[in-house]
């Protein structure tokens, strides 16, 4: 039978200026007994103002800390809250775990969940996937949802003061939104949402690089300079939505199987959206991309802070290629995606070759 196309995304999206000053108004159609999932950074940046938007609404909030990592007993801890308060609507407040702790547990509980990313390292407030880890902080699994999260709010004045490394690293996820759905748009392959491609979805991606190269460097100088401007909006945007829904309904391919394989040699340093851009540079080789396309992805890397060599991810050695390149390409791995299929040794050349191009592109 033929994939059927289809299209996913959050129900709502809010984001601006001080958006947590409108939190309540924005959010109340979701509930009125509020459990919000904070990281201690989230908590400290985000608590007061959400506060004000209830105003005089009686609404029950319980804020609290979870434990730093989105594991199985973490997220039966907050499910217990839940049910002891009658909690009727999750939020997440943070980073990454914070995000796929709230995520869990509104699942689980059959609630609806909000998200305010204070960070936007990668696309996660906008997917319907968490990425769940055992007590022991091992990898347990990826829980798939039946639907995106209802609502996401992002404050740009948040993410303004925070470190601009998470913003860099944010458009380093976002990088290979358009390059890993066109790879699998040529081949049919299904998007993350298990469908087929869809024109909307192609647009999304194809918006989030534009975005990318139109905004990226004075979208980096604002947060450094932490204000809140026009460009940083657009970036925030990219970063966010344009990449979550993007990624969501178009599908990965080289770029995160790269991620996957080096996740491999444990004990890495290098962000998530660091090495996906890299990856997309080792993509776009094995695609026989043009030297104008390569070049003007490897320039917007190199405007902004993102690695073009294999060193500044924190890889030195030709064994730690070899890793890579085998456990990328494992079954099941999305670089499957791709036309002709990628081998290890294809995968391993096309490595070398992009690190020796991002070197002499460094020295120039």
């Amino acid at each position: 039978m033929e994939r059927l196309r289809l299209m996913r995304a959050p129900q709502k999206y809010v984001q601006g200026r001080d958006a947590l000053l409108k939190f309540h108004e924005e959010m109340k159609d979701l509930g009125d007994k509020w459990l919000f999932i904070c990281s201690k950074s989230g908590y400290k940046m985000c608590h007061d103002n959400i506060e004000k938007s209830f105003g005089d609404a009686k609404d029950l909030r319980h804020y609290e800390i979870f434990g730093g990592v989105s594991s199985t007993g973490e997220i039966e801890r907050m499910r217990k809250i839940v049910k002891e308060n009658g909690i009727n609507v999750v939020v997440g407040i943070g980073g990454g775990s914070a995000i796929d702790t709230a995520k869990a547990t509104a699942y689980y509980e059959k609630l609806p969940v909000a998200i305010v990313p204070t960070v936007v390292a990668t696309d996660a407030p906008c997917t319907g996937l968490s990425v769940i880890y055992n007590d022991d902080g091992s990898f347990n699994s990826y829980l798939f949802y039946p639907k995106n999260p209802e609502a996401v709010l992002v404050d740009s004045t948040v993410i303004a003061n925070a470190p601009v490394s998470f913003l860099v690293a944010g458009m380093g996820d976002a990088l290979g939104t358009y390059f890993e759905a066109r790879a699998c748009l040529r081949t049919e392959s299904p998007s993350l949402e298990f469908g087929g491609i869809t024109r909307s979805a192609m647009a999304l991606c194809e918006l989030c690089y534009k975005t990318l190269r139109q905004y990226g460097a004075k979208a980096k100088l604002s947060c450094e300079n932490h204000v809140v401007t026009p460009e940083l909006d657009a970036i925030i945007e990219a970063n966010v939505y344009l990449s979550g829904v993007g990624a969501d309904n178009g599908g990965l391919a080289v770029a995160h199987s790269f991620y996957n394989g080096l996740t491999a040699l444990g004990g890495h340093s290098a962000p998530h959206g660091n090495c996906v851009a890299f990856g997309t540079l080792v993509q776009l080789l094995l695609e026989g991309a043009s030297k104008e396309e390569f070049k003007e992805v490897q320039d917007f890397c190199l405007e902004v802070g993102l690695p073009v060599t294999l060193s500044e991810i924190g890889i030195t050695t030709e064994e730690q290629v070899k890793v890579i390149a085998e456990k990328s390409c494992v079954p099941g791995e999305t670089i499957h995606n791709m036309a002709g299929d990628v081998t290890p040794s294809e995968l391993h050349d096309a490595i070398v070759l992009a690190d020796a191009l991002g070197k002499a592109a460094k020295k120039a």
